[in-house]
Formats: C-alpha cells, structure tokens, sequence
C-alpha cells in the first residue's frame, strides 16, 4: 500500500472519529425521535429548541410544550449565544440558558438546563 493511501485512510479514520465525538456531544442533551432538545427552567417552564441550520445561525423554540414556534435568529452577544426575534430571548451559555419576553424584559426562566 503507498504512503498516498494510508494518509487518505487516515483521514478518512479522523474524519469519522471526530463526526461521531461532535454527534455524542449533540445526544446528551437532545431527544431523538424529534429532535428537539427539551430544558427546564427554575421557573418550572418548559422549552424545546433546536438549531435550524448547520451553522447555528436559526434556533427554533417552543415554550411549554406549546404548538406555536419563535423562529429565533442569531444575535451578536457578549458571551454565549444569543437569539431573538424581537418578541423572544433566548440566551445560552454552556449548557445552560436563559428566555426572557423583550418587550417587557419579563424573565420566564433562567437556569434551564436538562433535568
């Protein structure tokens, strides 16, 4: 086998390693069979999100197990992920988030995380 080939398998070998650590990382918090990844906050409200697209630039988010979805969008932010689409926050950092209506700054919950 010439060295050309044994390079490309490997690469190949990495490629998939890392696909399946970022997919692992995904899991933990999501729920398969929708897709959707469900917190909770210490408020007790209840939010399902999940990114919209690869880059993560469009999070859709449901709030307590309401059929309406806020199609947030992206947001510069100081630190984190903030999204917004001018009726609802929705800020995350780490694994944990914060939602908020904008209007009136009214907090539905903080500390959602996975429970």
């Amino acid at each position: 086998m010439a060295a050309s080939e044994r390079n490309v398998k490997r690469l190949v070998l990495l490629g998939a390693i890392c696909l399946l650590a970022g997919l692992t990382g995904c899991a933990e918090k999501a729920v398969p069979a929708a897709g959707w990844i469900r917190w909770v906050c210490d408020s007790q409200a209840e939010i399902a999100w999940h990114y919209v697209d690869r880059s993560h630039s469009i999070v859709d988010l449901r709030l307590n197990q309401e059929q309406v979805t806020h199609h947030l969008e992206k947001q510069p932010a100081g630190s984190g992920e903030f999204y917004t689409d001018g009726v609802l926050a929705f800020h995350m950092n780490g694994n944990e988030g914060l939602v908020y209506w904008v209007a009136n700054n009214d907090l539905i919950g903080r500390g959602c995380t996975v429970r």
